[in-house]
């Protein structure tokens, strides 16, 4: 089955609102196995609206079309299509006391010219759509599938995923199942060098890298007739996969991020942890918080950028600071120990650096981060150079040392006896 993407909407062709809806539409589609070799954005007039869905057609198969189906003069996104597949316009009672019975719900009254949203082309197939007014519809004929859908990505991902993903799957006969590996210390491009064969020689499952900042995603997707089968498709290639890399570079399997996997593996060892930062400013425990259920494993977190906090509250030694400095790996590693014995918890974890833009020095650039990781089984400092392609990237420099405390008092906690 081919697909094609057509985002409708005049404030996409101006810029006044970013196309998100189209990323979002394809990553999905290529999941499924679905080709897209188009993706069209067209304002709001009828004329070019049925040009655009005309052309697609003589393209695909499959059209999937977001916006347009509000109830103003300019959504005309059900009417165009109306017309495509020579369908009248109808309003069904069932339809009418949906919107009413929605708009009821939303305290709000209903004004004349909601009825529209009510109308749909003849046999269509509706799509609920719990998060809005305007539901989405499924038109077929002649071969052809108009998959329509409102613009707001909060109506439309959840409407994508809960009635059109399975209705296309239902078509196919197949389910589709994926797995991700989550990858961390690994470069994209030596993933893929390393992968490229798996993943140019294989159909069913698929292997496909996602880089995001300072790691790679690898999903592992593969279509079968039911979970069981798909799984069996699944796990010859994980094992494949991990038999080339670095078995500590895959961090987890399904997980949202770093901080989701180590508060995970705190929570199921009974760890607690602390954090004493300096040039990430927070960045550490700020990130472990936003995981529902860290308050079981987050004893406590100190921001120390003054050399004065650090001795006063962290026990750094002023001469520590005096011989080797605030930036050093002695420092690092007493913040570590001093933060682990402030708390009481079981693993210190510590970031010390220069950020930037400014206060670098030939000996201590930019992008130079210490860390330290410090528990009863494990202390280990690491050099950081984070500033690959520019000295100007304060935020990416925090992050990323940030990522890398993750990723450490993650093994720690792993390698607890």
């Amino acid at each position: 089955m081919k697909a094609e993407i057509l985002c409708i909407g005049t404030e996409l062709l101006l810029g006044d609102i970013v196309n998100t809806n189209a990323a979002f539409l394809a990553q999905k589609l290529a999941q499924m196995g679905i080709e897209v070799y188009h993706q069209t954005v067209v304002g709001d007039n009828p004329e070019r609206l049925k040009t655009a869905l005309g052309e697609a057609f003589s393209r695909c198969d499959l059209v999937l079309t977001t916006g347009g189906l509000g109830p103003t003069y300019d959504d005309l996104t059900k009417e165009t299509v109306a017309q495509y597949f020579g369908r009248e316009m109808v309003t069904t009672e069932e339809q009418l006391t949906i919107l009413k019975n929605r708009f009821a719900a939303l305290g709000h009254g209903m004004t004349e010219n909601n009825l529209k949203q009510a109308a749909m082309p003849e046999g269509a197939t509706v799509l609920p759509n719990p998060n809005g007014t305007a539901p989405g519809l499924i038109v077929e004929g002649d071969g052809k599938i108009a998959v329509l859908m409102p613009g707001p990505p909060k109506e439309m991902q959840p409407m994508m995923e809960n009635s059109v993903i399975p209705y296309l799957m239902e078509k196919s006969g197949q389910i589709l199942l994926s797995r991700t590996l989550h990858v961390f210390g690994v470069g994209e491009s030596t993933v893929e060098y390393l992968l490229k064969d798996l993943m140019t020689g294989s159909c069913n499952p698929t292997l496909a890298p996602y880089a995001k900042t300072g790691e790679v995603t690898l999903r592992i997707t593969a279509k079968a007739k039911d979970e069981a089968e798909a799984n069996a498709l699944i796990d010859p290639m994980e094992a494949k996969v991990r038999a080339i890399l670095d078995p500590k570079a895959i961090y987890g399997v399904n997980v949202a991020g770093l901080q989701d996997a180590l508060v995970k593996e705190l929570t199921q060892r009974g760890l607690k942890i602390a954090t004493a930062e300096s040039c990430t400013g927070g960045y550490i425990s700020k990130r472990i918080t936003e995981v529902p259920g860290s308050s079981a494993v987050l004893d406590g977190g100190v921001v120390s950028y003054s050399n004065e906090i650090k001795e006063k509250l962290l026990g750094v030694s002023h001469g520590t600071l005096v011989q080797h400095g605030a930036v050093s790996r002695e420092t690092a590693l007493e913040m570590a120990r001093g933060i682990r014995s402030l708390c009481g918890a079981d693993i210190g974890v510590s970031t010390t650096g220069i950020a930037g833009p400014g206060g670098g020095t030939a000996e201590k650039p930019v992008g130079l981060v210490y860390l330290c990781v410090s528990s009863p089984w494990r202390e280990e400092v690491f050099e950081l150079h984070l500033a690959r392609f520019s000295t100007t990237l304060r935020e990416d420099i925090r992050y990323m040392a940030s990522s890398h405390a993750l990723y450490q008092a993650l093994l720690t906690a792993r390698m607890k006896p």
